[in-house]
């Protein structure tokens, strides 16, 4: 981090902008973290696909199956390669016990993570004031700049009054807030500039920076599953939607509407409609562009051999397989 704790929400607002992922851990056919997977795709995510920063230890990193000592080797590898490639890390380090997510969140500052993001308590049952009182319990113990996940699967969300509180703690800067947009706004009405907002949606950036402000896409697969080397819409239509040249920017984001489609049918549907967390399926299309995924660890689902034959030929008629090869030919 390079600003005081006192500095956390100035320097959120000057280093959040652009595109963001949130990268899965890839795992070894025998569970075991790929480090040199994890390695090659943070490469492609800088190099090639040009990320401004990565989201790493969340929800897709399937943060629930990792060990301690694994989140923190995760975080040490996703900075080491994160600052070989002039991009920023913002590290998820929540957990159940608070005491613990002291050390997660201490660890990511020590080394070297810009800043730290914290799900919403998972359990047990919270109170506006016990979640309060969490928030505020890692703030004070820690100076990295912490956002708040208003993740909705928690199992509690956080209403706009309580955002607005704990984002009065001195080094609460962010949340993402995957939630309906009339939530967003009365979210943003209260909390003002005090806070970087994102909304992770894809399919609603270009809007959420046209309507609501919106400087940072922070974050979901989307980058790097929408995206292949040598062809990159989401960033190019980013640039010109913060440039305010709105409806250039739509031209080239209204043609990605179809792997938008696939995207809704290979995760948001399956989320939603089979409440799976569809990470096997996040990986397996991953892999099918190029880079590391591996198995799901117990807990989810793996993807079947049926559902990849179909997924391949959903992507190879999107033509995204098509550039995926093409740019491997031309690396």
């Amino acid at each position: 981090m390079n600003y005081r704790k006192s500095e956390a929400k100035e320097a959120a607002r000057a280093q959040f902008r652009g595109v963001w992922a949130a990268i899965t851990t890839p795992f070894t056919p025998d569970l075991q973290v790929d480090e040199a997977g994890l390695r090659r795709n943070m490469r492609r995510l800088t190099r090639d696909l040009k990320i401004e920063g990565v989201f790493c230890t969340g929800v897709m990193g399937e943060f629930w199956s990792l060990t301690k000592e694994e989140r923190k080797r995760v975080v040490e590898i996703v900075v080491d390669e994160a600052k070989r490639g002039g991009c920023k890390v913002i590290a998820h380090t929540a957990h159940h016990s608070a005491h613990e997510t002291v050390e997660l969140t201490r660890h990511a500052q020590d080394a070297g993570a810009d800043f730290v993001i914290l799900m919403n308590q998972y359990y047990p049952p919270a109170s506006e004031q016990t979640m309060y009182e969490w928030f505020r319990f890692i703030a004070d113990r820690v100076d990295i700049g912490l956002w708040m996940f208003d993740a909705e699967y928690a199992g509690w969300g956080l209403s706009p009054e309580l955002t607005a509180r704990i984002a009065d703690l001195p080094n609460v800067c962010g949340i993402k807030i995957p939630r309906p947009l009339d939530h967003y706004a009365r979210v943003q009405k209260l909390v003002g500039d005090r806070i970087v907002m994102s909304e992770p949606t894809e399919g609603q950036w270009l809007r959420m920076m046209r309507d609501y402000g919106q400087k940072v896409f922070q974050s979901s697969p989307a980058p790097y599953l929408m995206q292949t080397p040598g062809w990159l819409p989401m960033r190019d239509y980013t640039e010109l939607g913060l440039q305010g040249r709105f409806e250039e920017a739509e031209k080239i984001a209204s043609p990605l509407q179809p792997v938008r489609d696939l995207m809704f049918k290979w995760m948001r549907s399956v989320w939603v409609n089979r409440k799976v967390v569809p990470i096997a399926y996040i990986k397996a299309w991953s892999e099918m562009l190029g880079m590391a995924g591996g198995p799901v660890r117990p807990g989810l689902l793996q993807i079947t051999d049926t559902e990849r034959q179909e997924m391949r030929a959903d992507l190879e008629r999107s033509g995204l397989l098509a550039r995926a090869q093409a740019a491997k030919a031309a690396a």
